[in-house]
């Protein structure tokens, strides 16, 4: 049976238009953490302060932040999740986003990677802390698919456990709405019920959207409890109604999509950014043009 979201959950579900941010790219962050975790602080993150306005005028009603937290280079190798990296800033200043957000009626998702850590994180090198990686078949900590940047956390540990229960209540507790898990697919769908079966205890209406690009979706909502997952195949249909003229797929796709709000809403998106953009994507002369699938 499937996880029927807390009335606060399923407003946003129904209701909230997200604006995706990826916020080391947005303020212009170098693209490597010289010095790691002690490097200097620089404030950058307030500058997305100054976008929110501009967000309301769009219509939307939430801000999904990517990776927030220290990393070694791109958000997602990450180092320390109890940190804003340095490039970003500090505490203080994603306190004041969250509040300047819910200020202007917009709520906030952070971007949990919890799937993986950076190869350079400190319990990488520290054999106290081994059983909470993931081994390989030579006895190292494996890389995610092949990634050497990234080291898979074991989530069959209790301690992995733990310390995802303890990140997002952190967070939650300093005013977010809920969490987007990155690469939710690639982690145990029971890992995700117990964690979330925990987290709801306190906040039980945070909202957990899953990074899902194929398979059943249905079925991995109702397996892991997550609130929602994103929508690939409908992403994939409406680029290609507009470059292809492939009236098939899209309706194909949405026949699915229908479907599927019997069980959960889906996050629907034209983009994110693990994605081309749409103006790229469709080219020129498409988007002077207007789809015959219309």
């Amino acid at each position: 049976m499937a996880h029927t979201p807390a009335p606060g959950a399923q407003r946003l579900l129904d209701h909230a238009i997200w604006w995706h941010v990826y916020p080391l790219g947005a303020v212009g962050a170098p693209a490597v953490l010289e010095g790691g975790v002690d490097a200097p602080v620089e404030h950058r993150l307030p500058r997305l302060v100054a976008w929110l306005d501009h967000v309301v005028e769009l219509g939307c009603s939430g801000v999904l932040l990517g990776p927030v937290f220290s990393a070694s280079s791109h958000g997602y190798d990450t180092l320390d999740h109890d940190r804003v990296d340095p490039r970003l800033g500090d505490e203080g200043d994603l306190d004041q986003l969250i509040e300047e957000a819910r200020e202007r009626g917009l709520s906030v998702l952070l971007d949990g990677v919890f799937n993986h850590v950076g190869a350079d994180h400190p319990m990488v090198h520290d054999p106290d802390r081994a059983h909470l990686l993931k081994q390989g078949e030579d006895g190292r900590p494996a890389a995610w698919e092949g990634h050497e940047g990234l080291v898979e956390l074991d989530h069959g540990s209790p301690d992995v456990e733990q310390l995802v229960v303890d990140v997002m209540l952190r967070w939650l507790r300093r005013g977010i709405a809920g969490w987007r898990l990155d690469v939710a697919y690639a982690v145990p769908a029971d890992f995700w019920a117990r964690v979330t079966a925990r987290v709801r205890e306190e906040f039980p209406d945070a909202l957990f959207v899953g990074e899902v690009i194929h398979g059943d979706y249905a079925q991995v909502v109702a397996d892991s409890d997550l609130d929602t997952v994103t929508q690939y195949e409908l992403w994939k249909a409406v680029w290609s109604s507009i470059h292809d003229t492939n009236c098939w797929e899209l309706a194909h796709a949405l026949g699915r999509h229908d479907a599927l709000l019997d069980s959960f809403v889906p996050q629907t998106f034209v983009g994110n950014h693990d994605v081309t953009r749409i103006a790229t994507q469709v080219g020129e002369e498409a988007r002077r043009s207007r789809s015959r699938c219309s």
